[in-house]
């Protein structure tokens, strides 16, 4: 059974393979970026299913506008994948204020619009898939990625909350944590004078490694465009989905220690509880 896809930051990376893996399948894509003509080659192999319209996700107005459209033009919208995304690539004391400003108005305020702005129409509609794109960064931390994380770490804990509300209503939201892989997200990674501070701390090897091409990037974006695909067709609906063997490891290894520091806390949590309550057990 065919599917009407909803997809934001369609010119490249995840969200151009998806666009191209579905509509090559015979699904619908509503597909919508910031330069619309670099969709022109698959309007012109696809015609009417691909749905093409400019977006920048940090103009909360158009985003309801667009929305708004592509449910209009499309009748009903299955699954909504927020995709579009900014890196900023410093560590603390260097980036600009503008750059901490556009990575939190994309990754985080952009995902939270494109979000409201739907369930009005999959409420209505009695169903419906929410893709919110972080990273194993929204779980786990790398020198150099602090406002990077900052918005993912933030778009997953509003995505959890909004998983619990809209699960009566038949609409499923799953945030999928790809690892490193070679979408060409690094080249485009703002940057900013690096501090001759920072050159011999984690935040200086980290920058070195990308710069030298040691970063590792192992895991496959066709893979993960494929993964993605599979869970939907699946129907089951997890709250996360980690994706490569980076994602997998890392992340369980700051889970783990989280849990480890927490547990170490379990007095002194305990301690601060009011008398009263302690006295009546």
């Amino acid at each position: 059974m065919s599917r009407t896809w909803f997809i934001t930051g369609t010119s490249s990376g995840f969200g151009r393979l998806l666009t191209e893996r579905l509509l090559a399948r015979g699904d619908r894509v509503a597909a919508t970026l910031r330069r619309p003509e670099a969709l022109d080659d698959l309007r012109a192999a696809h015609g009417e299913r691909l749905w093409v319209a400019r977006l920048d996700v940090t103009d909360a107005a158009r985003v309801r506008h667009v929305v708004d459209e592509a449910f209009a033009a499309l009748g009903t919208i299955d699954v909504v994948v927020n995709n579009a995304g900014f890196g900023v690539f410093a560590s603390v004391e260097e980036a600009a204020d503008e750059q901490i400003r556009q990575v939190i108005e994309t990754n985080l305020l952009g995902s939270i619009h494109v979000i409201r702005a739907a369930l009005p129409h999959l409420r209505a509609q009695g169903h419906g898939r929410i893709l919110q794109v972080s990273t194993a960064g929204g779980q786990t931390t790398y020198p150099n990625f602090g406002y990077y994380h900052a918005s993912k770490w933030g778009i997953e804990g509003f995505c959890e909350t909004v998983a619990r509300e809209i699960e009566p209503f038949g609409i499923g939201l799953t945030i999928v944590e790809p690892g490193a892989t070679p979408t060409g997200f690094g080249g485009a990674l703002a940057t900013a004078p690096p501090m001759a501070e920072y050159d011999q701390t984690p935040a200086g090897d980290t920058r070195r490694a990308l710069a030298d091409g040691t970063f590792p990037l192992d895991n496959d974006p066709e893979k993960i465009a494929r993964a993605m695909i599979d869970l939907v067709d699946s129907r089951e609906v997890p709250l996360r989905l980690p994706l490569g063997s980076d994602t997998y490891r890392h992340v369980r290894e700051s889970l783990v220690a989280r849990l480890a520091e927490h547990d170490a806390h379990r007095e002194v949590a305990l301690s601060v509880v009011r008398d009263d309550l302690v006295a009546s057990g």
